[in-house]
């Protein structure tokens, strides 16, 4: 199967081997079309090269700072959505955020998974019977306990005014019966959310579609103790991370990776005049 390092070598050979009668592609949507059937070779059954292609085309360009990142590492970030089957885009599966790297002096793309991506993953397994999140507020009727007899209780409130945000838990029901749920308070995810290199953007989905992200975070939290695969583990150890293929490293757990990296910046990724 191919691999985002792999892709990336293709790429640079694409880009070195080129002769008089072979003209180097001029466009990323070029570079998509060469690089798809190694692409597509990642795929899972559920996911079509096409769609996946077209998907990630309309981000590029309702994304306009992605189309000058560096191509390995925009066509790397595609990958990873393709090795994990989320589409990236509008629905909030997954992101392609646009960075500049200052030791390299080049602009990158870094993978982040959103809510309901994590929520697919998780429901993939085979072992969740059903999962979910939800944000607590402050006007909400809210209580949780742990120890020998775990309880959680939370009643909504239906008040127009919610009130302030104060957490977020997520619950996994598993099919034999068992069950494992989580909170984590507003201070707990403001400094996971810091760890993060898309933090700091007023355009990040942390900006866009905080209570999705918040619930993503505590999701993410529960994500050792749920029945996934190893490689599944080790993939979404990637998403929010430093950027570095982590892959090749044994017993990675979600956080690990949750690293500061000073030599990225988040790029401004809107543009006014961009179509959608």
């Amino acid at each position: 199967m191919a691999t985002t390092e792999s892709l990336k070598q293709q790429v640079q050979t694409t880009q070195q081997n080129q002769v008089a009668n072979q003209p180097k592609p001029q466009t990323i949507e070029d570079y998509m079309k060469k690089m798809a059937p190694a692409m597509s070779q990642a795929l899972p059954k559920h996911m079509d090269i096409d769609r996946l292609t077209r998907l990630a085309m309309t981000t590029i360009r309702t994304t306009p700072a992605l189309k000058d990142a560096d191509v390995g590492s925009l066509l790397g970030a595609v990958m990873q959505a393709a090795q994990l089957g989320l589409e990236p885009g509008l629905m909030g599966h997954c992101y392609l955020l646009p960075f500049n790297n200052k030791n390299k002096g080049i602009k990158e793309v870094q993978f982040i998974i959103g809510y309901k991506g994590m929520i697919d993953l998780a429901r993939r397994s085979g072992h969740i019977k059903s999962i979910y999140a939800h944000a607590v507020y402050s006007n909400d009727e809210f209580d949780y306990e742990l120890g020998l007899e775990s309880k959680l209780v939370h009643k909504p409130t239906m008040e127009p005014d919610k009130g302030e945000f104060i957490g977020a838990y997520a619950v996994a029901h598993f099919k034999d019966g068992g069950y494992q749920f989580e909170f984590m308070s507003k201070a707990d995810i403001e400094k996971r959310k810091g760890r993060s290199k898309a933090a700091n953007s007023k355009f990040s989905p942390w900006t866009s579609d905080y209570e999705e992200m918040a619930k993503k975070t505590v999701v993410r939290h529960m994500w050792k103790y749920l029945p996934i695969s190893v490689e599944v583990q080790q993939q979404v150890a990637y998403d929010e991370g430093t950027g570095k293929d982590i892959s090749k490293i044994k017993d990675v757990t979600p956080d690990d990776t949750l690293l500061e990296a000073p030599e990225y910046e988040l790029l401004d990724i809107t543009d006014e005049n961009a179509e959608g």
